[in-house]
């Protein structure tokens, strides 16, 4: 399962955000469905994945962030002669850490599509 525990130690503070970014930034991006907000049905390619934290909130035993990520979809050629091409994404994803444990799961909120990086 996913933790990021490491960031709960910044909870209640002004710095949460920014380690829950970097926290997330490190992350193996297998964790986040990122193949969900592909628009030409590529493949996500996370290796110049960036994190923005737009809001954070406590909701009883969990910490519910909502961050926007941006990202490349690598598309395959249409016919033989074509070459792949990469395009941006930006999408926004909940995450719902629990504050006992650091277990966090990611969803989907908004597809946005093409977006610049």
């Amino acid at each position: 399962m996913l933790n990021l525990y490491d960031a709960l130690a910044f909870r209640g503070t002004t710095e949460f955000p920014a380690r829950l970014k970097r926290a997330i930034e490190a992350l193996d991006a297998g964790y986040m469905p990122l193949h969900q907000c592909v628009n030409q049905g590529g493949q996500a390619d996370a290796s110049n994945m960036a994190v923005t934290v737009l809001d954070v909130t406590e909701v009883r035993e969990d910490i519910r962030a909502r961050i926007g990520v941006f990202f490349t979809e690598v598309v395959g050629g249409c016919s033989c002669g074509d070459e792949p091409f990469e395009q941006p994404v930006y999408c926004e994803l909940g995450v719902t850490i629990d504050r006992q444990s650091g277990d966090a799961v990611f969803n989907v909120i908004e597809t946005a599509g093409q977006g610049g990086i």
